[in-house]
């Protein structure tokens, strides 16, 4: 099983590297980009083959060391 995970910055918090994104987009005549948020993206292969037990592992996967519960939120697929 392979699962995707997509970890992005909570609301409120700020974003520098987003910003710094942004400015560059304008700098290259890209105009009308109101604001750009950064996030991480990690596909992990699995040899589990239940679902369930799949995404709770990833769960406790994104929980200990994936993600920073305190200013991030991630959410899991599982195929």
């Amino acid at each position: 099983m392979k699962a995707r995970i997509h970890i992005t910055l909570k609301d409120g918090v700020l974003d520098p590297q987003g910003k710094a994104i942004q400015h560059a987009l304008g700098t290259l005549g890209f105009s009308g980009v109101e604001g750009v948020r950064q996030g991480k993206y990690i596909e992990i292969d699995l040899a589990e083959t239940d679902k369930s037990n799949a995404a709770e592992t990833v769960e406790k996967m994104c929980k200990k060391l994936l993600s920073n519960m305190v200013i991030e939120n991630y959410s899991i697929t599982i195929d």
